[in-house]
């Protein structure tokens, strides 16, 4: 049996996910489990009650034999924060490490393949990210593939790439004048969606880690380990979730089981096919329509940390 790496788990305020969350980790049996968890809102009635049963239940129900650590914030740090110094306190202590929200349940397959990849491509410079989440129109559950979308509804990664996290985007009001969007994404229009989602992020009008963890991949041409099929199922949808408000079929589909053994390593370069894919469906495919409306909006779809706010 293929050992489970370090896992991480981030929650906040909603006791009842979390328990979902951790009945899934706890079939894994991770010998190393951290805990993340953001602090009660001064101006949310309920806030403090909500963030106190959440940690005395992972208090109770952490239950089989391992080695628990917890970085519990006092104060409320808003959800980008308290996830990047979280995942900055974990690559602290360990190289590699699993990665799973309060809301995102994922399958048993999901840790082997997390560890077998995680194995595989350790000193491999080129793989950032391993993700859990795969929104293709067709299952391989037999397969992975490399993506430039890192995909954060349960992941992993190592120490190396996360040191390039880059929470100040330093260089992207030099980069936004230029054609360097255009040139990596090849159209327009993905152009023009993700120069707004980054100035979103940089102006603070969209809380999210996932679109700095993005930025800092796409500037240094980090790729991403996506499964054939998805494994893990996001329940968060209709549980108060800052960025993601209604359900989305294309998003909110059942985890399914990965097929092992994995195929042998193959050439690291990216499924071009399936990126477009995505890109259309996921990200600014929709986003087209919207130009006249508000599409900041359609901006926060899909980003990390459906953390209540």
């Amino acid at each position: 049996m293929t050992k489970t790496p370090p896992v991480v788990l981030l929650v906040f305020n909603r006791p009842e996910l979390t328990r979902r969350a951790l009945a899934a980790i706890r079939r894994a049996q991770p010998e190393r489990f951290f805990v993340v968890a953001d602090g009660p809102r001064r101006d949310r009635p309920g806030d403090a009650a909500a963030c106190a049963a959440v940690r005395e239940l992972l208090q109770r129900e952490i239950d089989w034999p391992c080695e628990v650590r917890r970085d519990y914030a006092e104060e409320n740090l808003g959800c980008a924060r308290r996830v990047s110094s979280g995942l900055d306190w974990v690559f602290a202590q360990v190289e590699e490490a699993v990665v799973l929200e309060d809301d995102c349940v994922a399958d048993e397959s999901f840790f082997p393949f997390c560890a077998e990849l995680l194995a595989r491509y350790r000193e491999e410079p080129k793989v950032w990210h391993i993700g859990g989440a795969n929104f293709q129109a067709v299952a391989q559950p037999g397969r992975y593939y490399f993506s430039r979308y890192n995909h954060v509804w349960g992941w992993a990664a190592w120490r190396r790439s996360w040191a390039n996290f880059d929470w100040e985007m330093k260089d992207w009001p030099e980069l936004r004048e230029s054609s360097w969007l255009r040139d990596e994404l090849g159209d327009h229009w993905a152009a023009r969606y993700w120069r707004e989602a980054f100035d979103a992020v940089a102006a603070g009008r969209v809380d999210s880690w996932a679109y700095r963890w993005t930025y800092a991949m796409w500037r240094r041409g980090g790729l991403a380990a996506l499964p054939g099929a998805n494994l893990v199922t996001n329940i968060g949808f209709a549980s108060g979730g800052t960025h993601v408000r209604a359900a989305d079929r294309r998003l909110s589909r059942a985890a399914t089981a990965l097929q092992f053994p994995l195929p042998p390593s193959e050439a690291i370069a990216r499924d071009i096919a399936a990126d477009d894919f995505t890109e259309r469906t996921v990200f600014s495919g929709g986003w087209r329509g919207a130009l006249r409306g508000k599409a900041s909006r359609l901006v926060r779809r899909i980003v990390g940390g459906n953390e209540s706010r």
